[in-house]
């Protein structure tokens, strides 16, 4: 479209760097799914201007660097799926993942074929692809359209379970039609599929297997668990390949599975080295697919393009959500949110691109269009759901109001006390801790937990913040704390965000002390320390509620206690719960209760006196 510009190899390379940095800072900045920047710049390097040309740039070496970026991208994803987790998910998202897939996939496909024109195997294959949503562009249409909480863990389960699940069927679907266009007979059809399917079936168990003995019995040191999985990943994979073609992505998938359900194995520093390479591997391999897209061949197609967009969106989703649902308690408007929103993401690209350079390699009729419709579909329901599932949720009044729910960092006697505090008073409280121990002792408290950083990548996609809107941090590490405010800043606001210092930090001057501006507000005032609470409570003092009346005001209140009670938060009388901060100034009236935290000695004193006064009126 544009004369193209020629650059040398070491600037393109850079210039994919700071095209991915600046998509990955763009939907952090707008609350969006990356991938969508992703492929908006990678059409605009690739063939608007010209100034990227993947083969040219990569050559013979473009489908190894695709393949093996593939391979990990599948492993990272199947790694998240644990099959005890699939008996705790609820009918309704087994259904989608299952009886829902499998509509999605014969409904797209039939669509494809007569729509543009698809061999049947060529149309099968493309339906297996566009099946998987993935949390990676479900998590942020969750966090600004708000919907019910039901709702939403059902569209967040299924982003998640069906990340694996759909890659395995896409790369089933993909070996079954090479093993057709090999061989005609259907009984050879058959014998070539279950070989690929047994190579990568064996592979995967077997480095699936060793690796977890291998980390079970340590004899690997902590710095290098995640860089040797990780070669482990492309040894697979190569091993696989070489074994019988097109076995490798089904190998690393197996091998992945095997990883997340073996007992006694902590694969958790794992996942998240596989998932900060994820994202690197993500933004540099999108552009550069999208880089390939034969624009021009799309737009040959035309119309019938549009129509398999349309038929996924208003036909196959509401078909598979409709019987996925079928005797559910959901609602006519929560199943019809379930169904507009079902956005495709990473592994729908990631194996749009990998298929379709081998299938070019083969000649196969159709391939070119394969990830050019892949990204319309993509680039379609990410937008279009994007742009109106907020006010079609509002509309059919399954969105939830105003966040009032809190998550709190640190696990401790402290962080559990204020939780408990505030689940009694109707509050959805989640616990974020690294702690094991913290986290364990919260769930027998009856709290949610999230095991794990809340500022990892892990949590952005996995931390469920559906009716969570304010944030405590207590981790007892103030610049943990501070970058806590930092993160969280811009998903519930600067007036949402509160911290307990320690009592240490009172004590630095101005030059060692972390900016103000940088953290959130201060609960129960300049003088209260997460030291001096962990102290009371070591000491007894137990949560009260007393209800003000205009006999007993707050000033009547603070003069009976005195420093025997201190003030965690004060409830209006419409319910809403009002911290106590170093910045907020409330004027409690009748009908206000009072949450504190009292001295059971001073209760106890007043309790005896009260019973002296009344024996004393008796006689």
């Amino acid at each position: 479209m544009f004369e193209s510009i020629t650059l040398s190899p070491l600037l393109t390379l850079a210039g994919i760097g700071l095209l991915a940095a600046i998509a990955q800072w763009s939907a952090w900045r707008v609350r969006l799914p990356a991938i969508l920047f992703l492929l908006v710049f990678g059409i605009l390097a690739g063939p608007v201007t010209g100034v990227l040309d993947p083969d040219e740039l990569f050559g013979e070496l473009l489908f190894p660097i695709i393949s093996l970026s593939v391979a990990v991208i599948l492993f990272e994803g199947a790694m998240t799926l644990k099959l005890s987790e699939l008996r705790e998910i609820g009918n309704t998202v087994r259904n989608l993942v299952t009886i829902g897939a499998l509509a999605t996939w014969l409904i797209t496909a039939v669509i494809a074929y007569f729509a543009v024109g698809f061999d049947f195997d060529m149309a099968l294959l493309f339906g297996a692809m566009v099946v998987v949503t993935g949390p990676t562009v479900i998590v942020p249409m969750l966090r600004t359209v708000r919907p019910l909480k039901r709702v939403a863990d059902i569209l967040r389960w299924e982003g998640i379970v069906i990340d694996p699940i759909g890659a395995l069927l896409a790369v089933l679907a993909f070996d079954f039609y090479l093993a057709s266009r090999k061989v005609d007979a259907f009984g050879e059809i058959f014998q070539l599929f279950l070989l690929v399917v047994a190579a990568g079936t064996a592979i995967g168990l077997a480095f699936g297997y060793g690796l977890s003995f291998i980390l079970k019995k340590h004899w690997l040191p902590e710095y290098l668990r995640s860089p040797f999985t990780l070669l482990m990943v492309f040894v697979s994979f190569a091993l696989s390949e070489s074994m019988e073609h097109e076995s490798g992505l089904l190998a690393v998938t197996v091998f992945g599975m095997v990883m997340a359900n073996r007992p006694g194995i902590d694969v958790e520093d794992i996942l998240d080295f596989k998932e900060s390479l994820s994202i690197l591997l993500i933004s540099g391999l999108f552009i550069v697919l999208a880089a390939r897209i034969d624009v021009d061949g799309l737009v040959a197609v035309g119309w019938p393009s549009l129509i398999v967009v349309a038929g996924i969106i208003f036909l196959a989703r509401p078909v598979a959500v409709a019987l996925s649902t079928w005797g559910s308690d959901l609602t006519a408007g929560e199943r019809f949110l379930i169904s507009w929103i079902g956005p495709r993401g990473i592994v729908c690209a990631a194996v749009a691109a990998i298929f379709a350079l081998r299938l070019e390699q083969e000649g196969a009729p159709g391939a070119e269009l394969l990830v050019p419709l892949a990204f319309l579909v993509i680039i379609s329901t990410v937008v279009l759901q994007s742009l109106t599932s907020k006010s079609l949720a509002e509309w059919l009044g399954v969105r939830e109001s105003a966040p009032s729910g809190f998550l709190i960092v640190g696990g401790g006697r402290v962080g559990r006390m204020l939780a408990k505090s505030l689940k009694e008073h109707d509050v959805r409280v989640v616990i974020s801790a690294s702690d094991w121990d913290h986290v364990s002792q919260s769930r027998m408290d009856g709290i949610e937990t999230y095991f794990g950083n809340p500022i990892s990548d892990h949590a952005d996609r996995y931390l469920d913040l559906s009716g969570i809107g304010n944030l405590i941090s207590l981790s007892g590490r103030a610049n943990f704390d501070a970058l806590a405010a930092q993160h969280f800043r811009r998903i519930f606001g600067p007036g949402h965000l509160y911290e307990l210092p320690t009592s240490a930090e009172g004590y630095r001057d101005d030059k060692h002390r972390i900016a103000g501006r940088l953290r959130g507000k201060r609960l129960f005032g300049e003088e209260v320390s997460h030291n001096q609470l962990l102290g009371h409570l070591l000491n007894g003092w137990e949560t009260k509620t007393t209800g003000l009346t205009e006999e007993f005001n707050l000033e009547q209140y603070l003069e009976k206690y005195g420093d025997n009670a201190l003030i965690l938060f004060l409830v209006d009388t419409s319910d809403r719960l009002r911290l106590v901060t170093n910045e907020d100034q409330w004027l409690p009236g009748p009908g206000w209760r009072v949450v504190s935290l009292v001295n059971p000695a001073f209760q106890s004193q007043q309790a005896e006196s009260d019973e002296h006064k009344r024996n004393s009126s008796g006689q």
